[in-house]
């Protein structure tokens, strides 16, 4: 006896059903691959033959893996509420209008012996402009800071100039390999406009192999060695943080800077908890006429690996530095904080401690020697 035929109707549905259904899955597996693409480029390179040999020797490594000096806690406290925060927090994350940009004005004539001025780009992306010669810290110009181009944290306004905008440079600094310090498009483009050397900490330099970069224009540094850029020397320092672009963590060094002229010094903290180090940085590099010090992307959570902006002050002063110019804010939403209360409790830490400040817009080009008043710009668009 024959089974009975289902109804047409009913058999179309299904198939129809079905079809959808394998359409669906195969425009979600189109859709991470499409979201997959370069990222493998953009892990970086791991250590390998001399470079691998020459981290071994390194006294901050040890186990295979990067340490900083204390002991100290580079993944987020699991006894704190951070997955509640992301989700329930009721904090301002962005600003609420655009952020200003500023085109920088031409660079005043003065004495290039005496010269010292900064651009902060946005995040911690800042142009040294010092007795005649550029520097640049950690550009990222790409719309996120993530191995892929379609997901993670994205910026918050755009970079106030092009990376062919930018002036002949003499180096290029980063201080660890983290997205939003170390990116790779960025990378390629300066490698192909510029002709200066990048300084990076130890490791780092297996990434720009990957990416491209001549040999000779890398420079890997452990922490106290000096290497020398023309009339500048340009020194590679301490700092308590952690490094990774993968699963794998601190397979790289992580780093500050002193940039040091004949008359002229700048201190750049790159990302760091606050720490003894400084004290003695100050002492033996310093004083310095300005530096750039991280101030967001702060939490209880992980309190050892990011200033919150009363030590930032506390590590200026230890720093024995004379202008203080914030990094680390304004551009990519990185923590569970109100987008503009790191400059806030900086500003008011600064003026309970007696320190000059300078808080320029995104491209607004500082005179050490003369900065532009702290204007509260920001509270405008908060």
């Amino acid at each position: 006896m024959r089974t009975p035929k289902e109804p047409t109707g009913r058999v179309t549905g299904r198939r129809i059903v079905g079809s959808v259904a394998g359409v669906a899955a195969l425009a979600g597996l189109a859709g991470l691959a499409w979201a997959a693409r370069g990222v493998p480029a953009s892990l970086g390179g791991r250590l390998t033959g001399a470079r691998a040999e020459r981290a071994e020797r390194s006294p901050q490594f040890r186990d295979g893996t990067f340490h900083n000096r204390a002991s100290t806690r580079t993944a987020p406290n699991p006894d704190s509420n951070l997955f509640r925060e992301m989700i329930f927090g009721k904090q301002q994350r962005r600003p609420t209008a655009a952020v200003p940009l500023v085109r920088p004005a031409p660079a005043p004539d003065v004495d290039r012996a005496r010269e010292l001025n900064l651009v902060w780009y946005g995040h911690a992306s800042t142009l040294i402009e010092i007795e005649g010669r550029r520097v640049l810290v950690d550009p990222v110009w790409s719309d996120r800071c993530s191995p892929s181009d379609a997901v993670g944290p994205r910026r918050l306004h755009e970079p106030p100039v092009r990376l062919d905008e930018l002036p002949q440079l003499d180096a290029i600094l980063i201080s660890h390999d983290h997205y939003d310090h170390l990116d790779m498009a960025t990378v390629r483009e300066l490698t192909a406009r510029q002709s200066a050397p990048f300084l990076v900490p130890l490791g780092v330099g297996a990434h720009l192999d990957r990416w491209g970069v001549p040999a000779h224009r890398v420079i890997e540094l452990d922490w106290s060695q000096t290497h020398r850029v023309a009339d500048l020397e340009i020194t590679c320092t301490a700092a308590q943080h952690f490094s990774g672009r993968g699963l794998r963590r601190n397979g790289t060094l992580w780093s500050s800077w002193v940039v040091a002229g004949r008359q002229r010094r700048v201190y750049y903290t790159g990302d760091s908890g606050y720490f003894d180090g400084y004290a003695e940085i100050g002492a033996e590099y310093g004083p310095f006429d300005a530096t750039l010090v991280q101030i967001g992307a702060y939490d209880r959570a992980w309190p050892g690996i990011h200033m919150f902006p009363e030590e930032g002050v506390a590590a200026h002063l230890d720093l024995r530095g004379g202008l203080f110019v914030p990094v680390h804010w304004a551009t990519f939403n990185l923590a569970m904080h109100d987008w503009s209360e790191p400059v806030d409790r900086l500003w008011a830490e600064a003026k309970a401690r007696d320190v000059r400040l300078a808080v320029p817009r995104p491209g607004e080009r500082v005179v050490v020697d003369d900065p532009p008043p702290v204007d509260g710009w920001w509270q405008a668009v908060a």
